[in-house]
């Protein structure tokens, strides 16, 4: 599935992935290819990316690298996947 992840400041990520966990205001969540259409908001905690994640140099330093992929901190936001494309609006 593809993934964009946008903060105000810059698109902090866009590419190919495997699966994308999120803390949703219920619960964390994950998200794998060809989910269910969803809106949903986020609360503070991290966005955990899984797959072959390459960052741009400029916003290495926001994400936290694991031999799982990555995960970026946020305090909130919101998220729409639809058609196999998520897209994270992230404080």
């Amino acid at each position: 599935m593809y993934l964009e992840i946008v903060s105000p400041e810059a698109t902090l990520f866009s590419g190919e992935v495997t699966s994308v966990t999120v803390p949703g205001v219920n619960g964390e969540f994950e998200m794998l290819t060809n989910h269910a259409p969803i809106v949903s908001i986020l609360k503070e905690g991290h966005v955990k990316v899984a797959g072959d994640v390459q960052l741009e140099e400029e916003v290495e330093a926001k994400f936290t690298k694991s031999d799982k992929g990555v995960w970026l901190a946020i305090n909130s936001g919101t998220l729409e996947m639809k058609d196999n494309k998520l897209i994270i609006l992230a404080d």
